[in-house]
């Protein structure tokens, strides 16, 4: 799995149990493809909307029992009967990209939460419901630890999505602080950038720390891989935090040397 390339849920995949490997592999390929034709290439708009419908109506063979028309769909089909994954959480993922297509910019908090709500906390939602641990706070940690790791992703990514014509800072937010889009199309990284930029990891880490008791309570491998992951978040913010949030001269991101210390940290 090319974790890189759908960075807002990193894996671990060496810590999980043999016997969930394989349902964790199709249902981030499923999350990674859908991801793809949002923002890989160059097709138009009606394209990639047309490719994420493609999935919803396969989403529906799947639901009515139909044959899927794409030949991996067959398997995900079985491992979504064998443990009973919520259709809608699918579904919400593709509702999350193809807003990636139509809408370019964000208000306020509360509509960049709306978009980590389909766009990240269904991942956590389909794995808890895999381990057999969907109670009511697992659920709320895991969606918190969710959002998180997409805010996340959206504070390394900056430049990189401007230049794919999107902004996900909220822009009441950004006007609060004297922050323009032409400041960012310059790159620049001075006035009170630094500002916003530790506000929002400053919030993002609060966020992320909420949902940390769901490591404790998910045992063995499992409760590992999630420490593991609640780690590199909060390494990343470090980073982030530790380069004044100018993410134009660089982009903070896991690297080797990471590992050992979030693992220490997980253990």
């Amino acid at each position: 799995m090319a974790v890189e390339h759908y960075e807002n849920f990193p894996v671990a995949s060496f810590l999980l149990p043999h016997q969930f490997r394989r349902p964790v592999a199709l249902i981030y390929r499923f999350a990674r493809e859908a991801d793809d034709f949002a923002d890989e290439g160059d097709a138009p708009d009606h394209v990639r909307l047309a490719q994420l419908e493609h999935f919803v109506r396969e989403l529906s063979n799947i639901e009515t029992g139909q044959p899927p028309g794409i030949a991996w769909f067959a398997e995900l089909a079985t491992i979504i009967r064998e443990h009973h994954l919520p259709l809608d959480a699918f579904r919400d993922l593709l509702s999350a990209f193809s807003q990636d297509v139509t809408k370019k910019r964000y208000a306020d908090y509360n509509e960049v939460l709306d978009y980590c709500s389909r766009s990240a906390n269904p991942v956590g939602r389909l794995l808890l419901t895999l381990y057999g641990k969907t109670t009511p706070q697992n659920l709320a940690y895991s969606d918190a630890i969710c959002s998180s790791l997409q805010l996340i992703n959206f504070w390394q990514d900056v430049a990189i999505d401007y230049r794919m014509g999107r902004i996900y800072l909220p822009q009441d937010e950004m006007a609060r602080y004297g922050v323009t889009e032409q400041q960012i199309a310059n790159a620049d990284a001075g006035g009170n950038w630094q500002s916003l930029m530790l506000f929002q990891v400053a919030r993002t880490r609060q966020r992320l720390h909420a949902g940390t008791p769901l490591g404790r309570i998910l045992e063995g491998r499992i409760g590992l891989e999630m420490r593991m992951i609640i780690a590199g978040g909060d390494r990343i913010l470090s980073k982030l935090a530790g380069i004044g949030g100018d993410v134009f001269s660089r982009r903070p991101a896991l690297r080797w040397f990471d590992w050992p210390l979030m693992m220490l940290r997980s253990l």
